[in-house]
């Protein structure tokens, strides 16, 4: 399955209380293994500032900001630097929309894969871009999921633009990093997760498709999709049927649309 194009991902025709978690380490413009993360925009420094398991080392905050942080009573734990929009801009990229909030944090620690707690669990079989990672974390924040692993190499740092994106779910839902993604999901499933990979090719319609908690979703990366070993130690492949023209999804729109059908069929809705 692709990431930008779920290319018959999708096909055929019709037939909030969470606990606040883990932020790892790095620079907006480059990685930087020993440096802080940055997370900035309101909703990713806020839900930093709220979360009691972040260390927050550095604050900065225009006026405006400052002002809106104590008009919604949010405490913050180191001292604010005043400063103009054009130093916060000055430490991102171009394009980031800051809203006036920049903060320099310690990486919280996410559980090994053996403490993932039972429920819902999304694997990311390589995903890449920021952008997509990040609005999966908010889809999966919205759904209660229990844990996103991910590989520890080909997928992005969890800070700068994936934060933003998360719009603050970063601090909701640990992000479990694997070296072998098939051992990972061995370890899953050795805990009785039933594992269903999404792909275009499934034999099965994830509507219609039995399942059980817990669950593992498994969504595969750009252009090459899931990959053999993936596909092999899943237990089902799975598609999404949709009804329009268009029968292809964004992979985190894919993501949002079959965490709905899981969560509403493991609740026993009609999805």
């Amino acid at each position: 399955m692709r990431e930008r194009d779920f290319r018959g991902f999708g096909r055929g025709r019709p037939g909030k209380d969470r606990k606040p978690f883990r932020q790892e380490r790095r620079t907006e413009r480059q990685r930087d293994e020993s440096g802080p993360a940055l997370l900035y925009g309101w909703h990713s420094v806020k839900a930093a500032l709220e979360n009691p398991r972040r260390r927050i080392l550095r604050v900065l905050a225009t006026e405006n900001a400052l002002r809106r942080l104590h008009d919604e009573t949010v405490a913050l734990p180191v001292a604010p630097e005043l400063v103009r929009p054009d130093v916060i801009a000055a430490r991102l990229s171009p394009d980031a929309v800051h809203q006036g909030l920049l903060a320099e944090a310690e990486p919280l620690i996410a559980p090994a894969i053996e403490e993932i707690s039972e429920g819902v669990v999304l694997v990311l079989d390589q995903i890449t871009d920021p952008h997509n990672v990040g609005a999966i974390l908010r889809s999966a924040a919205a759904f209660a999921v229990s844990a996103i692993v991910v590989t520890a190499r080909h997928s992005p740092e969890a800070t700068g633009v994936l934060a933003k994106s998360a719009s603050g779910a970063l601090e909701y839902v640990p992000l479990v990093a694997v070296q072998n993604l098939a051992r990972g999901l061995e370890a899953l499933k050795s805990r009785g997760f039933l594992l269903v990979g999404l792909d275009s090719e499934g034999g099965n319609d994830l509507a219609r498709l039995p399942l059980r908690a817990p669950l593992a979703l498994v969504l595969g990366a750009e252009g090459k999709g899931l990959r053999q070993l993936t596909r092999a130690t899943c237990d089902h492949l799975a598609r999404l049927d949709l009804p329009g023209t268009i029968s292809s999804l964004d992979v985190s729109n894919a993501a949002a649309v079959s965490l709905y059908i899981a969560t509403a069929r493991l609740r026993g809705a009609a999805p």
